[in-house]
């Protein structure tokens, strides 16, 4: 999965939860929770999506390492290639 690939997955798990936001707008370091004001469903809607559309299971320990968009797409593709 390279690095577009991990941000299509992103944007368009985003887009069923947080449909208003406009990820070409959001800083890629913030905390997507704040800067997209999701809650913790949306967040593990978020979760589940991503498993449903690469077949990665993110475990709750790993939830920091999804914090920011770009932290997001170093853990798909790592987690793809590993």
């Amino acid at each position: 999965m390279t690095r577009d690939d991990a941000l299509s997955v992103l944007r368009d798990a985003l887009a069923r939860i947080a449909p208003e936001v406009d990820l070409d707008e959001v800083d890629a370091d913030a905390e997507l929770r704040e800067e997209l004001e999701l809650d913790s469903m949306d967040f593990l809607n978020l979760m589940v999506a991503i498993k449903e559309r690469t077949g990665i299971e993110v475990p709750e320990r790993d939830y920091p390492l999804m914090a920011s968009l770009n932290s997001s797409i170093e853990y798909l593709t790592a987690h793809v290639a590993a």
